[in-house]
């Protein structure tokens, strides 16, 4: 006898900790239940037949409504209860997520001549994501970026990019990013705030952040899959090398273009292979 009910996400995630309210006809409370941490309410509590109404709420989603019939067995089976996140935007489900080097990517576009783009990637980087489970813009990202592993394709551009003209990598051995904030931009984007360490300089940087969704892997992990881009002047980083080539043209641009596709597996590591 009593109350039995799921409460998930829209991707089928269980939601912690939701509180379920039972209300009569006269908008009297009868019941109050609180889910557990596999989102499964089970109270035992026997309900005189008759219509109900179900109120389904949890810290950072939209709460949702439903009806319900309890029978002369004095039970209310009200099966599974979607909620969406806040205002329509997603997120994988909370805790740790471990970044997978192997599935991911960290490049960056500068202009070459004024004509035509160059493309890098960093080939060394590690990184951790938290999403918060109760508020999802207190979710935090790190990442770790060995700078001496820019690699363009051409050995003598990428020697360059590592001297003092650019990345100075001997005295700067890494380039880090860490976030201060989250804000939604959409019902699967967000603004990522957050400072980059490059070159021995902090500077806030924004990633313009889109989540792409939530699945198995083939063996036996979760993953969740971002892109994610952002603009860099490198001046902003004391990086002022300037080779002009021909009418006021630099040989390469002071912007950059950074663009991210990271895969996270959950968890507070990455599955031993």
């Amino acid at each position: 006898m009593g109350l039995t009910a799921k409460i998930r996400t829209r991707d089928g995630w269980a939601v912690s900790h939701a509180v379920v309210t039972v209300t009569d006809m006269t908008g009297a409370q009868v019941l109050r239940a609180e889910a557990d941490p596999e989102g499964a309410v089970r109270d035992t509590t026997s309900l005189a037949p008759g219509a109900y109404t179900v109120i389904v709420t949890a810290v950072g989603y939209a709460p949702a409504a439903a009806g319900a019939i309890v029978t002369a067995s004095g039970r209310a089976e009200i099966g599974t209860v979607t909620l969406a996140r806040q205002g329509g935007s997603e997120l994988p489900p909370p805790g740790p997520w471990t970044i997978d080097p192997a599935h991911s990517s960290v490049g960056a576009v500068a202009q070459h001549l004024g004509i035509s783009s160059v493309h890098g990637r960093f080939t060394d980087f590690s990184g951790a994501i938290e999403i918060a489970p109760d508020d999802v813009t207190k979710s935090r990202v790190e990442a770790v970026i060995q700078s001496a592993s820019i690699d363009t394709g051409n050995g003598m551009r990428d020697g360059h990019l590592k001297s003092p003209d650019f990345l100075d990598v001997e005295t700067y051995p890494q380039i880090t990013y860490r976030s201060t904030g989250l804000t939604s931009a959409g019902s699967d984007r967000w603004t990522v705030h957050g400072e980059l360490t490059m070159h021995g300089v902090v500077r806030p940087v924004d990633l313009n952040l889109a989540y792409l969704g939530t699945g198995a892997d083939p063996w036996g992990g979760t993953r969740a899959a971002f892109r994610a881009t952002a603009e860099l002047h490198r001046e902003d980083f004391a990086m002022n090398y300037n080779q002009v080539v021909q009418a006021g043209i630099s040989a390469i641009g002071t912007t950059l273009r950074v663009e991210l596709d990271i895969q996270a597996v959950q968890g507070e590591s990455l599955p031993s292979a």
